[in-house]
């Protein structure tokens, strides 16, 4: 047995102002995949993950189908499979932002709902806003809340367009430019980060009237201002745009952002070599880069690899 493929997403724009409700864009990206597979000698990682499917599957046997409109799993045959060694091997780095456990999620309601909403039906929007509600509570499994986006975007493999929390459609980008000098990028903070201890500094930080005037005025202001421009491809205007959510989450955000990368932040704002953002919640993991110009942000981060997403 090997299952399909789910891809890694990355959340280009809209982390935590998601959560307030803001836009946000997210696309699904090759580089990193995971399938379920099976083995009859399992080691290692492929050991830890039976263990820990195992344990999902009891989370979702207590859940039953009344939960959120759930469908039925057939949990027989996953108990079965898992016996006969199944695990998910996967390519994704755990803890990066990039949507680990959004694809496993994504595989297991492949294989295992009854009547599951299929890529290749018409998507409506209450189809969509389904599948998320489904994907929300099984993720919730991983993250102890989760808005189900990340293992949307895995299963449907395309770009998701964010309006607001009861708004989402599946949508086109530009074109890549594979000649191009501008560049979405990856670079790698060298450490895990942890997605629920950095949502609650940012719940605790909303307990403030001034981060939450900050929050509205200025972080969901570009933030909103950025996927207008990526998705109409208004490239002069996305990377103003992206110096000033840049400068909000340095100044405001400081937690989610490794101490290490507080100078070379500040550093890409003042030279336009590039420009930073958090990738997902921050803490660690991958942050993501843009440039307009990939060799200047190459030779300003050299010592760091950069990982590129999308070509300008």
């Amino acid at each position: 047995m090997k299952g399909p493929l789910f891809y890694s997403k990355i959340l280009l724009f809209g982390e935590y102002g998601i959560i307030k409700d803001s836009r946000g864009l997210s696309i699904p990206y090759n580089f990193f995949k995971g399938a379920l597979k099976k083995d009859s000698d399992l080691r290692g990682a492929a050991r830890t993950s039976n263990e820990n499917l195992r344990k999902f599957a009891a989370y979702l046997e207590h859940l039953g189908p009344s939960e959120e409109n759930l469908p039925v799993f057939d949990l027989e045959q996953f108990h079965r499979d898992l016996d006969e060694g199944m695990y998910f091997d996967s390519s994704i780095p755990q803890g990066y932002g990039v949507g680990s456990s959004g694809a496993l999620v994504a595989a297991v309601y492949d294989r295992y709902a009854h009547d599951k909403i299929t890529v290749l039906e018409n998507l409506t929007r209450e189809k969509l806003l389904q599948l998320k509600g489904i994907f929300s509570v099984m993720e919730s499994f991983f993250h102890g809340k989760s808005s189900g986006l990340d293992p949307l975007n895995s299963y449907l493999s395309l770009p998701i367009l964010i309006h607001s929390r009861d708004h989402i459609e599946s949508t086109s980008i530009p074109s890549q430019n594979p000649e191009g000098k501008g560049a979405v990028f990856l670079l790698d903070s060298g450490t895990v980060g942890e997605t629920a201890p950095m949502v609650q500094i940012f719940m605790e930080k909303m307990k403030q009237e001034g981060f939450r005037k900050v929050l509205k005025d200025q972080f969901i202001k570009y933030s909103d201002a950025c996927v207008e421009d990526f998705v109409s491809g208004n490239v002069k205007s996305l990377f103003g745009n992206i110096k000033q959510l840049s400068h909000v989450v340095l100044d405001h955000f400081k937690p989610m952002i490794p101490k290490e990368f507080h100078q070379l932040w500040q550093h890409g704002i003042e030279t336009n070599a590039y420009y930073l953002k958090l990738c997902g919640s921050g803490g660690g993991g991958y942050i993501l880069g843009f440039t307009e110009d990939l060799s200047k942000a190459r030779e300003a981060l050299s010592g760091h690899r950069l990982e590129v997403v999308y070509n300008f």
